[in-house]
């Protein structure tokens, strides 16, 4: 395409005709909806009319329903208790009214809804099957079932008085059932270099063999939909306020689109998402949940994904596609550029790397719109509600028939008009959140303001409001049973291998089972439902993950957001025949488009802008750094980074003055008390324009400052947690010589918990004998106690925990080996809820690729058990599995390398202690020891 035919398609807002008739070229591929035809008024604005449109309507016919109630995380509780828990379920039906419309709202039950099989009803005449982004005219059809309190109470008394999961043995009738409920694209690391991955792009584009495709990157949270029963998802976690913040933001763009008719649409979606099993994935930009770049001005969020699910492998649509969907549900858009020719995709990289320095969202998209072969402006202008500092770009590989599929959705499907304008929408999410100030509170009302069509009722987010219905998983039993069950289908059979490859490679990943509150009424002792959130901890575990689907390509992708509708059932012979019979044949969507090799289908590449990482990894990620180990560790840590991004030198030199005067500055004000890093721009956007406007070389270092969204008052109440996961530095980069910090360093009015990522033998005892007989503990005024596993009877870190509140302002030497993720958890829990720090004390050794620690020091941990006598744990010379006990911890700590091993445990606590394995020369005697 020459330059002369460059398109670039503006976003106008103007009343609009309906959807033009000819729109069989989106639907080649088979899909599961089923339309009938009529002629249709037009339900736009003034009554236009065009000929030749056909009304789009669902055939709803009657089926099962599953009704919803609650859950619990299995654990038995008192009769009061399950009552106390049953009457607040059955209070928990929401109003229709706060914030909604006049307009007439479908008939929608407190829950789960009847939904139409996906087969054509006879003599049916199918039009689209479906990839029919559709709206439908009038509502739908929805049959609905009144729960009985007496069937929930019934319910909630199995499952909060017996332990079903205890009790569910699995044997040759037993079976499960799983399916993707919510996922977002797959995580590829590609293997290449930044520029080995360019060079391959613009060779694609210049062969004819594909097109590459740009996007913004916009500055916010991962958050997934897949209709009211299906469930809101974070990126790791539901139930929570990341999830009630989205259901509000989706709520309020369908009000702001559709006007009078949004109650009306939202119940049309909600059914929509339900019949064909889909889920959308946004980016959610809020200046309630804390800061990344810049505050935005606006809250608001655009489709990044769209996904039919089915009964196999997730089916991601194309950028054309998700337009087409987004236009036709008036849903946000991102901005989108193609590159279809070998002089535009060079063009496009020679623009980002003369803007990647100081590149802003106007100069950048000015920069796009004229080099790209297709420019699709996004619904929301990021200049409009984002502001200026641009995160960035992803660069990917598409098909090489894009940029006519785009142009056809473009002429086909016309920006749609936003009918909300000019009337009372309700509270803003800052109003509600300013006016709420508890977590459970702003939950409350943001759920309550988003209406029933998009939340009937709260049991996801407070399904056992005593004990926390996200505060323990289910059973790990869950996930054992699920792998040991027959597979009912193919799906199931492919999730299985997927988990058993995780569990047996040990993964930095966790299955997290959780009661299904949306399947209550089908509860019973051979029947249990669950929602699994799989969780993979860090990039090294999709690293992994890649290398073993090339040695096994059948595997399914490991997803980002991940998350299975799970049941364990019991079945009859014939229905058991019948299921294994299933479970061996592939289903339709598992039929790879071959179009592209699986190499070069996965190329992308991500680039960001240096006036965005200045912000966040330069200044809000390097917060610890500075606070913790002072301003010689911070430069050496800013250093380091410019360095992996090949920072110009110019730029470097500027950045250290810059950097350099911000460490002063924020160090003098707030002396040794960290700064924190949810609200840091209120301290580094003040200190950027400051310092921006002394030259014009400042301003473009700086890129735009100014404007500051004030967030204390408004800002959610999330508890340290951090769901986007982006708040470490970048990937392989830990602070530099990471120790204990000095009494200085540590505030005083905070607790401390020393903790041993160790092995049987690594000397922590009596380290911490040490630490207790010194002088001064470990120098400051605060008292310092240890408990000793080997003399703990019962869950030692309960009793941890139990002392950390008693003693909240003590030092606690935790001398028992903490060696894997979910003790880590356990004390990130105890320092968030007792006002508290942790130090990891870990012994020293160069590790292997898949072990943190060598097989030397393997050795030193056994020679030192087998040469102690009257241990307290009987974990010494006389025991007869000594050394059975010691590979067994060793294997615990297989998976990881020992950078990634290190790498996961200053993320999460800031830094670490390496405790050295054995002097030198003693280093030297033991490797040379010949024993008798």
């Amino acid at each position: 395409m020459s330059v002369s035919h460059r398109i670039v398609y503006p976003f106008i807002l103007k009343l609009y005709s309906p959807i033009p008739p000819s729109r069989t070229f989106l639907f080649s591929q088979s899909r599961s909806l089923t339309f009938s035809s009529s002629l249709f008024a037009s339900p736009m604005p003034n009554n236009q009319r065009r000929g030749g449109h056909k009304e789009k309507r669902w055939q709803v016919r009657p089926s099962s329903n599953r009704l919803t109630g609650s859950s619990s995380n299995g654990e038995p509780v008192s009769a009061a208790a399950t009552g106390a828990i049953t009457n607040r379920l059955n209070s928990m039906d929401i109003s229709e009214g706060v914030a909604q419309s006049s307009a007439p709202v479908a008939s929608l039950q407190v829950g789960n809804v009847g939904l139409a099989t996906q087969s054509p009803v006879q003599n049916q005449k199918v039009i689209w099957k479906p990839k029919s982004y559709g709206t439908v005219s009038g509502p739908p059809t929805i049959e609905a079932e009144k729960t009985s309190n007496e069937q929930k109470n019934a319910n909630l008394s199995k499952l909060f008085k017996g332990n079903l999961l205890e009790n569910f043995t699995v044997d040759n009738s037993t079976f499960s059932r799983a399916q993707v409920r919510a996922t977002f694209y797959p995580k590829f690391e590609n293997e290449k270099s930044d520029q080995e991955i360019r060079t391959r792009m613009i060779e694609m584009v210049s062969k004819d063999l594909a097109t590459m495709e740009v996007s913004l990157k916009h500055s916010g949270s991962l958050f997934m939909y897949a209709g009211h029963a299906g469930g809101a998802y974070a990126k790791n976690s539901f139930g929570n306020i990341y999830t009630a913040v989205g259901v509000f933001v989706l709520g309020r763009m369908f009000r702001e689109a559709w006007g009078t008719q949004a109650s009306k649409k939202q119940a049309e979606f909600n059914e929509f998402l339900e019949r064909n099993h889909m889920c959308i994935s946004m980016e959610l930009v809020t200046a309630v949940l804390g800061d990344h770049g810049q505050r935005p001005r606006d809250d608001y969020a655009v489709v990044t994904a769209v996904t039919e699910l089915g009964n196999g492998k997730p089916k991601f649509y194309s950028t054309p596609d998700v337009i087409a969907f987004c236009r036709e549900w008036r849903l946000p858009t991102n901005h989108v550029w193609l590159f279809s020719t070998r002089k535009s995709v060079t063009s496009f990289f020679a623009a980002f790397d003369a803007l990647c320095e100081e590149g802003t969202a106007t100069t950048v998209c000015q920069a796009l719109d004229e080099v790209a072969d297709i420019s699709v402006p996004g619904s929301k202008d990021h200049i409009k509600v984002q502001g200026e500092i641009l995160e960035g770009l992803v660069a990917r590989i598409v098909k090489r028939e894009s940029s006519e599929h785009m142009e056809r959705v473009l002429k086909d499907f016309p920006p749609p008009p936003l009918e909300g304008e000019g009337l009372d929408l309700g509270p803003t999410l800052r109003e509600i959140c300013a006016a709420n100030r508890s977590e459970k509170q702003q939950i409350k009302a943001l759920l309550q303001s988003a209406g029933t069509a998009f939340c009937p009722n709260y049991v996801d987010w407070f399904g056992d409001e005593d004990s926390g219905s996200h505060s323990k998983n289910a059973d790990r039993a869950a996930v054992s049973k699920f792998l040991q069950a027959h597979p009912a289908d193919f799906s199931t059979r492919k999730l299985q291998e997927m988990v058993r490859l995780m569990r047996e490679k040990r993964f930095p990943a966790a299955f997290k089972c959780y009661y299904n509150f949306h399947k209550i009424n089908e509860l019973s002792s051979d029947n249990l439902p669950f929602k699994m959130v799989i969780h993979v901890y860090s990039d090294s575990g999709f690293r992994r993950y890649q290398k073993e689907m090339r040695h096994k390509p059948g595997l399914w992708p490991l997803y980002r957001g991940f998350f299975v509708d799970l049941d364990l059932f019991k079945a009859n012979e014939e229905k058991a025949a019948e299921m294994i019979q299933s479970s061996n044949h592939m289903v339709k969507n598992e039929e790879e488009d071959s179009s592209l090799a699986d190499e070069d289908a996965n190329l992308m590449v991500k680039l960001k802008f240096l006036t965005y990482k200045l912000r966040t990894f330069l200044i809000r990620n390097g917060l610890m750094t500075l606070f913790k180990e002072g301003p010689s560790a911070y430069k050496a840590y800013y250093l380091r980074q410019m360095k992996i991004w090949n920072t110009s030198a110019a730029k470097q030199r500027e950045l250290c003055k810059m950097l350099d005067e911000w460490a002063v500055y924020i160090r003098r004000k707030y002396g040794n008390k960290p700064l924190s890093s949810s609200t840091y721009l209120s301290e580094a956007e003040p200190f950027l324009e400051q310092y921006s406007k002394r030259s014009p070389q400042n301003q473009a270092l700086v890129g735009s400052a100014g404007n500051l969204v004030k967030v204390e008052d408004f800002m959610a109440i999330v508890e340290g947690q951090d769901e986007e996961g982006d708040l470490k530095p970048e990937k392989d980069i830990a602070p530099s010589s990471p120790s204990i910090p000095s009494k200085d360093m540590v505030a005083k009015n905070e607790g401390l918990i020393v903790f041993f990522p160790g092995i049987p033998g690594c000397a922590k005892s009596a380290l911490c004998k040490e630490i207790l007989n010194a002088p001064g503990g470990l120098g400051d005024d605060r008292p310092v106690h240890s408990l000793m596993g080997d003399l703990i009877k019962g869950r030692y870190w309960q009793k941890v925990a139990d002392e950390r509140r008693r003693k909240p302002y003590s030092i606690m030497l935790a001398d028992k080996n903490a060696p894997n993720e979910e003790v880590w958890r356990q004390i990130e829990n105890m320092c968030l809820s007792t006002k508290a720090s942790a130090i990891p004390v870990v012994p020293d050794s160069e590790g292997t690729e898949i072990n943190p620690f060598s097989v030397d020091a393997l050795a030193v941990f056994t020679f030192r058990v087998l040469h102690r006598v009257n241990h307290p744990g009987n974990l010494d010379k006389s025991s007869p599995k000594a050394g059975y006990v010691l590979l067994m911890f060793y294997h615990l700590y297989e998976g990881k390398s020992r950078q990634e091993f290190e790498s996961e445990l200053i993320e999460r606590f800031g830094s670490l202690v390496r405790m050295p394995l054995l002097k030198p020369e003693r280093l030297v005697r033991f490797l040379s020891y010949d024993p008798p």
